[in-house]
């Protein structure tokens, strides 16, 4: 009686275990908040053309992905005379554990990705977390701002700079929904998800998106146990079944 009792739960163990693993590992990957959301977006969209995305956009909005090289009219220079379209800079403090944004200046000209004869504009105006290239860093103290300082924070606080940057030397990845606009069309937010664009390729972008933390592998392994873990619960349960 009781070892039969026993070879009927025993399989729902690893089953348990696995289920639980498994919500573990996506609990983790949320953790990232809108970060994880931009990664499984780069990984999951489907690229077309960008002369097809231009005729989709006088059709039903789709959310969709581009490659092309990115062209301006008007760059302006950054300090190593870099040819710019995009430029953010934010400046944070230190809270605690967290950073804090206490200034966030965006400087933009209208530009556009090509591919080829075609091209398709960027709402630079929609480019918020969805925006992925290597961030320049600086760390220092309040006093470093000079008059940029904000009236209440100590000359001693503990502050950052952090500037991100698209150059139109660069080729770039975009991904949003194909819109009208003028004699052409531009790539915009839309149908609930962000304007993406990365100068980066999608496995530097996803690094650049998961930091230098650890959760990602904790991430991965947490889901390749829990699939492992059901799977034996699945091959256990059949070998119950034909004996």
């Amino acid at each position: 009686m009781s070892g039969a009792i026993i070879a009927a739960v025993t399989p729902l163990l690893p089953l348990a275990l696995g289920i639980a693993a498994l919500v573990a590992g996506v609990a983790v990957l949320r953790s990232f908040g809108s970060r994880y959301r931009v990664g499984r977006l780069l990984s999951s969209v489907p690229r077309i053309t960008i002369g097809e995305a231009v005729a989709l956009a006088d059709g039903p909005p789709r959310y969709v992905a581009v490659r092309g090289r990115i062209d301006a009219d008007d760059p302006f220079e950054d300090d190593a005379h870099r040819p710019l379209v995009f430029r953010r800079t934010r400046f944070d403090h230190r809270s605690g554990s967290d950073w804090t944004t206490f200034d966030d200046r965006r400087e933009a000209v209208p530009f556009e990705v090509r591919e080829g004869p075609d091209a398709v504009g960027v709402d630079a105006e929609a480019l918020d977390d969805g925006l992925v290239v290597v961030v320049r860093e600086a760390v220092g103290v309040g006093a470093d701002l000079g008059d940029r300082l904000p009236a209440g924070m100590a000359p001693s606080a503990t502050v950052r700079m952090l500037v991100e940057q698209v150059s139109s030397v660069e080729h770039a990845i975009v991904l949003g929904v194909p819109r009208p606009a003028g004699t052409g069309a531009v790539m915009t937010a839309g149908l609930g998800r962000p304007l993406v664009l990365t100068t980066l390729e999608p496995p530097e972008a996803m690094r650049i998106l998961s930091g230098s933390d650890r959760r990602p592998l904790a991430a991965a392994t947490l889901l390749a146990g829990g699939v492992a873990l059901m799977t034996i619960a699945l091959a256990w349960a059949l070998v119950d079944a034909v004996l």
